[in-house]
């Protein structure tokens, strides 16, 4: 099933938010590592290429999500939860959907800022124009101070929304983990199946 249905997730959107959450994990750690002071400068300009195209990777993915976001319906929140566990996940929800646009975005102001003008070309292949925007010393500080921020933003926010999952899954024991992970419909025709044995005895 590729489309949402009205209680689970289909499977374009499960693979789009996992893609989209290790690339974001990924370039969280790559951002770390690639800004440490003894870092050696050759290794440290190809992590930055690397971290540059990730980041693309993650954009173009994030709008694609985006898209099919507003083109898919949303399934019905789980039962168990309550009205106020209900608006918080809509509200991370939209930030995390917000951010993952930005953080990336931010990103590319910087390279199109920088008065350095290097060329970010995807995975050493592809061309990437910068962004119409003026190089200067103190738009490329405004710019990768944005970018800092917005991703320390969106670190906290993945922490958050994985603990709460993570606490649905092990200490609720209901679906919200498990239909992200496609599971949700065995379980739940499994259920349906022993219900059926159940009246029929």
């Amino acid at each position: 099933m590729l489309y949402n249905r009205q209680d689970t997730f289909g499977w374009g959107t499960i693979v789009l938010h996992w893609m989209i959450a290790l690339l974001i994990v990924g370039l969280i750690v790559l951002g770390y590592v690639m800004t440490r002071p003894d870092i050696d400068p050759e290794l440290q300009f190809s992590l930055y290429q690397w971290h540059k195209s990730f980041g693309m990777t993650a954009l173009a993915l994030a709008f694609i999500r985006l898209v099919w976001w507003l083109a898919n319906i949303h399934p019905d929140p789980v039962a168990s939860l309550s009205g106020l566990e209900r608006r918080a996940s809509s509200v991370t929800h939209a930030f995390l959907l917000a951010l993952t646009i930005a953080v990336p975005l931010a990103g590319w102001a910087v390279a199109s800022t920088s008065t350095l003008n290097i060329p970010t070309l995807l995975f050493n292949r592809v061309l990437i124009p910068h962004l119409p925007m003026e190089k200067s010393e103190a738009a490329e500080t405004f710019w990768s101070n944005a970018h800092a921020w917005l991703a320390y933003g969106l670190a906290g926010l993945v922490v958050l929304h994985a603990a709460a999952a993570l606490l649905h899954h092990f200490w609720h024991r209901d679906e919200v983990l498990r239909r992200m992970l496609g599971i949700f419909r065995r379980g739940a025709a499994s259920n349906a199946h022993q219900q059926t044995e159940g009246t029929d005895r």
